[in-house]
């Protein structure tokens, strides 16, 4: 399982806890909703967090948003 205190957003440093946080809060269902969400500052400044990961690990905001269609966060 992956730690939830785990930064996929660096540039605005956001967790794995915050992003899912937003995007339940918000009733986000696609990457497009969840990247032009006024309320939610997630993966706006760099493009790293859409795909490959900041650090190239595949810890990206897609793979948050399957963790909260799955109830794993």
């Amino acid at each position: 399982m992956i730690d939830l205190d785990t930064e996929i957003c660096v540039c605005n440093g956001l967790s794995v806890k915050d992003i899912a946080q937003c995007i339940k809060e918000n009733d986000l269902k696609s990457l497009e909703d969840v990247l032009e969400s006024k309320t939610c500052q997630i993966g706006d400044k760099c493009e790293s967090c859409h795909h490959d990961g900041y650090n190239n690990d595949g810890l990206n905001i897609p793979m948050v948003l399957s963790m909260v269609r799955q109830k794993l966060v």
